[in-house]
């Protein structure tokens, strides 16, 4: 099995999504150990200071005043802990948890938190035995962490409340610890507060946004294809040359695609020979520039992303020369904009995905095509409910692109005044690129029929070789009516595994 090695300076967004869904293993390097060795020499020594240290010696946010004397302080990183654990609603996704779980750890083990190494080695070994802590929706501002969220999981470290075993079934924490041969943690100063003060959460379902939207937008580029090929439009639009004086190099990574897909097509043009068109609707002809403006805002975050990879995050924080000092890096802002960035990118290229299947399926502008691709029409609705579930699904992204990172709610006496809400922008794109797939999946299963009643005509080698895929896995025809929702699954299902962009890689090579 793959193993991850975990060191002083961060990890990659690889490391984060093999451990997330991969299952890898994760290994402390013998650096990282001697860090955290080194950094809880200097928070033993603060704490036997009659000095008042904040996270050492003192309590939290708005009860930071009080200095806590030394036969408390056990206790009061179990109280911050348990107390903090207190998400509400449905549980949070395997993967989430584990990306949670492993991005801490990355924090941990950079030396600048003053846990203690064998902490971070019990963090380690529940990720190795597949033992994921119950995690809830909400509990997470973004700021000061995400707290909830991460007490959950710090509570399963010391042996309290649930998790899910590797066999999926939930169970308490202390039964799962005990049959792995893994003892709880008994929690000292600092500790408590240094596994609940981070982004961790926000910033693994950014990875992992990033990773499912990296196929998305190559998938989105196919069925921009499909959809001209199907409508006779014109691929002349898409010529590096006309790219390159707009250098956006999202654009041109789009439009390349796009062309690559329709290479030797017998379809695209054929509007010039009997019915001319000037020029090709907007949701035709703009495929590029829409996509690739997705595509640059992705590179943005991935920029923001890889910063906060390498990033420790903890407050306080222990430096090189001994400081224990306090700091707001805590805060999600830099990553709760990327991600409400990334949800207004994926509603618009769902929005645009939506009208080009509407155009598929309307006689008055399909050129040619029978209405809503409908096999004998008035008999037959054909897929004229497939675009309203499509338009459901868009109208859901638009309001899911309203930004979560522009509101706040003060909390704890007003200490915590100003916060970032990066776990609620998190959850809501996480939502939306789920929704997109489906949009996708709706406009292919509509683009390759429609490219199939062109009777006569040849499409080109790519499309033929996703018709073929598209065939083979369930995905039926055109033909009378029938029960729509299994297809639209398995078209789905074909976007989702990346079954569709392997088709047509198969014919063009790796797409950008």
């Amino acid at each position: 099995m793959h193993t991850v090695v975990v060191g002083t300076s961060g990890v990659t967004a690889s490391d984060v999504l093999a451990v997330a869904r991969g299952g890898a293993r994760v290994q402390l390097s013998e650096e990282a150990l001697a860090a955290l060795a080194a950094a809880r020499e200097i928070v033993d020594a603060l704490a036997a200071k009659p000095d008042p240290v904040y996270g050492v010696s003192t309590g939290f946010g708005a009860l930071a005043t009080r200095h806590i004397s030394p036969e408390l302080r056990a206790q009061l990183q179990r109280n911050i802990v348990r107390s903090h654990a207190a998400g509400m609603g449905p549980r949070v996704e395997r993967d989430v948890v584990r990306a949670l779980m492993f991005l801490r750890l990355k924090t941990v083990c950079s030396g600048h938190t003053g846990v203690r190494p064998e902490v971070a080695q019990t963090m380690a070994d529940l990720l190795n035995a597949g033992i994921t802590p119950v995690v809830h929706e909400y509990g997470s501002l973004g700021c000061s962490g995400d707290l909830a969220p991460l007490s959950h999981c710090a509570l399963a470290l010391m042996g309290e409340g649930d998790a899910e075993g590797p066999d999926g079934a939930v169970r308490p924490a202390a039964e799962l610890l005990a049959a792995h041969g893994i003892q709880p943690v008994e929690l000292r100063e600092k500790e408590g507060l240094a596994l609940l003060n981070g982004t961790d959460g926000m910033l693994g379902m950014l990875v992992m946004a990033l990773a499912d939207l990296d196929t998305l937008y190559r998938s989105a580029d196919v069925t921009a294809a499909l959809s001209l090929e199907a409508l006779l439009g014109t691929d002349k639009v898409l010529a590096p040359e006309l790219h390159a004086i707009r250098p956006h190099p999202g654009q041109a990574a789009s439009a390349a695609n796009m062309l690559a897909v329709l290479k030797g097509s017998g379809l695209t043009g054929h509007h010039q020979d009997d019915a001319p068109r000037v020029q090709d609707a907007y949701s035709v002809r703009c495929a590029p520039q829409v996509a690739g403006a997705g595509r640059d805002t992705m590179a943005h975050a991935r920029l923001v992303a890889d910063r906060e990879l390498a990033a420790a995050v903890d407050n306080p924080v222990v430096l090189p020369d001994g400081r224990v000092e306090s700091n707001g890096n805590f805060h999600g802002a830099p990553v709760a904009y990327v991600l409400d960035f990334l949800a207004v990118a994926v509603a618009d290229l769902g929005s645009i995905a939506e009208r080009r299947t509407d155009r598929l399926l309307d006689k008055n502008r399909s050129h040619g095509l029978p209405p809503f691709l409908a096999d004998d029409a008035g008999v037959d609705s054909g897929l004229m409910i497939a675009q309203y579930t499509q338009a459901a699904l868009v109208s859901e992204l638009k309001r899911l692109a309203v930004p979560a990172s522009a509101d706040s709610i003060p909390s704890s006496a007003m200490q915590e005044d100003h916060v970032s809400m990066g776990w609620s922008a998190a959850r809501k794109l996480r939502t939306a690129v789920d929704n997109l797939t489906r949009v996708l999946a709706v406009e292919l299963y509509a683009a390759t029929r429609a490219v199939e009643l062109r009777e006569g005509l040849t499409p080109a080698p790519a499309t033929r070789a996703v018709i073929d895929a598209l065939r083979e896995a369930g995905v039926q025809g055109p033909g009378p009516d029938r029960f729509l929702a299994p297809d639209l699954a398995a078209a789905d299902a074909f976007v989702r595994d990346g079954r569709l962009l392997a088709a047509v890689e198969r014919v063009t090579g790796p797409l950008q």
